[in-house]
Order: C-alpha cells, then structure tokens, then sequence
C-alpha cells in the first residue's frame, strides 16, 4: 500500500502537538516536513550536519543524496531550528559525529523505528496510510500547493527527473488534473 502526503494543515499541527514531549520524534517529523529529505538522507544526519563551526544551528544543510548522489543544500526554516534547538537542548554534550537521530540504545535510529514512530504518531490523529515516506509526500504537496501548482518547483526542490513522479508523490491525480483544465474556461 502506498503512503499518502498529509494534506491537512491541522492534521500536521496535531501530529507536532502528539510527539511534543518526544522532542527526537517531533524533530524527526518536522524536518521530514519541511525539507523533503528520503528516510535513508534524514536518518544518516549527524550532530555536526546542523551545526556550524560555532556550534550553533547552521542556517543550511549540505549533503549528497544518497539514492541519486546529487548534492542537496538545505536551508533551515524556522520550524526545524526550532525543533532543532528544543533537541539539542537534551544532548548538550554530545559529540558532532554522533547521529542526530539517537535510537534508546546509542545507534542511529533505524528506518523500521522511524516508521514505527510516525505511524502511532498518524494513527493518534486518525491517519491509517501514514509512513515515513509520507514526510517527503506531504513536503511536495504542500509547496504545490502553496505555489498556486508549480509543478516544476516541486520537481526541482525534490531532485525528481521527470515531472510524472513528482505528481505521483504528490498525490495530484489525473482526474484533478483534467478537472484543471476543464474548471480553466479562459
């Protein structure tokens, strides 16, 4: 079964307030929203890859994608640094080159735990068909959105080669897209 983008704002909005005692999660979760990483590129993040040489929250992430190996630069909005300052807050101390996503027993947290997570987490929202690739989906479909349907916005955030995965991401069928054109009438 493939998993869906969150479509609803307020659905997003509930998630953050669930996993709000869970600062990993939430940060897990707000991060996967806001900045379209895959699973296997957001889980590989380490301390140092969001700090500066300071040690402060760096304004961007730089990394290599490692499905497609393109380099990515990410800045971070508002929301991550938040979430980001409230995590790190709890691991004062720790070394750069430890994984910023810490599972309970001191490895990285895997993509079967991370699934786990964001599948209670959909669930006590009343989401069913919530995973973690729904972090990415819901990334694309929101910038769609918000960008009045810049399809090719969508697909260059997303490093996609053609235009036809970026709609399957985001979840815009053909029906809408034919229902576009006929609602147009210029």
């Amino acid at each position: 079964m493939e998993v869906e983008p969150i479509r609803d704002p307020g659905k997003i909005a509930e998630i953050k307030k669930f996993l709000e005692q869970k600062r990993r999660d939430k940060l897990l979760f707000v991060m996967g929203i806001n900045m379209a990483l895959r699973i296997g590129d957001l889980l590989s993040l380490s301390v140092g890859d969001v700090l500066d040489g300071e040690g402060r929250i760096s304004r961007i992430i730089s990394l290599r994608e490692q499905k497609t190996g393109k380099s990515k630069r990410l800045p971070i909005n508002m929301s991550v640094r938040n979430a980001l300052t409230n995590y790190l807050m709890e691991r004062a101390g720790c070394s750069p080159a430890e994984p910023l996503f810490l599972s309970q027993k001191g490895g990285t947290l895997s993509r079967s735990q991370a699934w786990r997570i964001l599948k209670e987490a959909g669930k006590s929202v009343g989401l069913e068909n919530i995973g973690t690739h729904s972090l990415r989906k819901t990334f694309g479909y929101h910038v769609y959105k918000k960008s009045g349907g810049d399809l090719g916005l969508v697909q260059k955030l997303m490093n996609h080669a053609e235009s036809r995965v970026t709609l399957r991401y985001i979840g815009i069928d053909g029906e809408k897209l034919d229902s576009t054109y006929m609602d147009l009438n210029l």
